[in-house]
């Protein structure tokens, strides 16, 4: 008996306003959320396939929704970003089927409907930003206050973090590469990328008027970015790795170690 295929769900991220920030920078604004249930055609389509002749050429989308923010031109990282399902429509095609299977372009699509946005930053998304939103500030300050406290003291600690390992817990540096190459297998680098911006920029935010010192603040924005990148994978990766990714021998109390 013949399996069936399980049906393509194809996605777009746009801004707040749902215009695809690409046709915006072209000139050509792409308005979605005026469009939804409707066939929009491509306002300047490139002639020669698949090609960028300008800065919005094709429509682009992907099936795998954790890279659907990386190559959006909606940069700084913002959040909230709005994610629409997508029919793509007449001829279709790809810079590189090996590198990019999960990408599709088109010169034609059906706005299907807009879904929930926070999958764009992976499985985790929505613990991912729980991290971000509640509990970065307060530990950020937390971060800052150690460093400051004994800049020498953290500086070697964290040295010691990033090259050195232990029995229960690995060294920094090894599992942020075995996190990368998780976001990798999983789909999930633009999350992964998007999330870090998003809490490195929570970070510094929270800790703007504190009085603390800048070498403070680039290590909580830092401590930021690896406990965010430990939520998105925490169902993946043993607490070998997350244990180093949280940074629990980096807090000088217990209760600073993440959950």
């Amino acid at each position: 008996m013949a399996h069936k295929l399980k049906p393509v769900t194809w996605y777009i991220a746009t801004p707040a306003d749902g215009i695809i920030e690409k046709s915006r920078t072209a000139g050509t604004p792409v308005n979605l959320a005026e469009n939804v249930g409707q066939v929009i055609d491509h306002p300047t389509p490139c002639t020669t396939l698949w090609f960028d002749e300008g800065p919005f050429s094709y429509f682009r989308m992907d099936k795998r929704v954790g890279e659907v923010l990386e190559d959006t031109g909606i940069w700084p990282a913002v959040w909230p970003i709005r994610l629409w399902t997508v029919q793509p429509l007449g001829e279709t095609g790809n810079w590189s089927h090996h590198h990019y299977p999960y990408r599709l372009l088109s010169h034609q699509i059906r706005v299907l409907e807009e879904t929930d946005p926070w999958p764009a930053l992976g499985a985790a998304g929505r613990d991912v930003l729980d991290v971000i939103h509640g509990q970065i500030p307060e530990r950020a300050a937390r971060w800052a206050a150690d460093w400051d406290a004994d800049p020498e003291g953290m500086e070697e600690r964290r040295r010691n973090w990033r090259l050195c390992g232990a029995r229960d817990i690995g060294r920094g540096e090894w599992a942020q590469a075995a996190a990368d190459l998780t976001s990798y297998a999983r789909r999930e680098c633009g999350a992964q990328r998007w999330a870090k911006h998003l809490a490195t920029d929570t970070a510094a935010r929270s800790l703007a008027d504190g009085g603390f010192s800048q070498d403070a603040v680039d290590y909580a924005r830092s401590r930021a970015a690896e406990l965010t990148v430990a939520t998105q994978h925490q169902a993946r990766l043993d607490p070998y790795v997350l244990d180093a990714l949280r940074g629990v021998r980096l807090d000088s109390t217990p209760s600073t170690v993440a959950a």
